[in-house]
């Protein structure tokens, strides 16, 4: 049986190296060929160790239109390495199991018999007029607090861009293209993912947002859009093809 074609975008994939978006985990080095598909399967094998990767068609996503800063294949759930194959990526949640409510065993019989008191009316009544003011009395106590500090709250909770020069940045400017636009950073950190896509964050508090930069090394990332304080996007960069990194911003952990 012929081998199935592949869909236009993929196959740029026979002739340029790729990255997997995300890595996949328990493989360091994130740059593959495409070998060879079947009507289930397409087989990768890694640049670096020459190591064959089956990956069920089900799993694989799109293709990147454009090849700056690296061509990225992306995948349609995270998946990782192990026995020798690819198995979809389980985060494993602990559950604490729930306090016992069971009376012991004979509780009944050693407490003995419990004595019968009736109630009187006026008591009852009385009791309940002083539990309803209590409540009534904490429920106004509550409206008064909330009242008071729901305004403080969202001042200190939500952030907006002081200015909008990020609009001036393009999917070519690099990090030193960025240090002439907008000056130098307050906070510069680096993230790998899977070991060879690199992302470069820039903290800006004056302006309050941050500058994504992304490429397959540290010379080579460029600028890929902007979040604000909240890590909401608030800028994203054009691809060739009618694509934007728009998607790949909000599914970026923050690091």
């Amino acid at each position: 049986m012929p081998e199935p074609a592949l869909p236009p975008m993929m196959e740029l994939l026979k002739q340029r190296p790729f990255s997997l978006y995300p890595a996949v985990r328990n493989i360091e080095h994130n740059e593959w060929l495409l070998k060879q598909a079947t009507w289930s399967e397409v087989q990768l094998v890694n640049t670096k160790t020459g190591m064959e990767l089956w990956v069920p068609r089900q799993y694989v996503g799109e293709v990147s239109s454009v090849d700056q800063p690296v061509m990225i294949l992306g995948l349609t759930r995270e998946l990782e390495y192990k026995a020798g194959t690819v198995w979809p990526y389980e985060r494993r949640v602990l559950e604490m199991p729930a306090a016992s409510r069971a009376r012991r065993p004979g509780a009944e019989s050693e407490e003995g018999p419990r004595e019968v008191r009736r109630s009187d009316p006026t008591e009852s009544r009385i009791g309940r007029l002083v539990i309803g003011g209590v409540g009534a009395t904490l429920l106004l106590l509550i409206v008064v607090v909330a009242v008071v500090s729901i305004g403080p709250l969202r001042s200190r909770v939500v952030f907006t861009a002081k200015d909008e020069v990020f609009l001036e940045l393009n999917r070519h400017d690099d990090y030193h293209a960025v240090l002439r636009k907008l000056g130098p950073p307050g906070q510069d950190r680096w993230r790998a993912e899977g070991g060879e896509l690199q992302y470069r964050l820039l903290w800006y508090p004056q302006r309050a947002y941050f500058i994504v930069l992304m490429g397959p090394d540290r010379d080579a990332a460029r600028y890929i859009g902007a979040l604000d304080g909240n890590w909401r996007v608030i800028h994203h960069v054009e691809l060739g093809g009618g694509g934007n990194t728009g998607s790949l911003l909000r599914t970026l952990p923050r690091f």
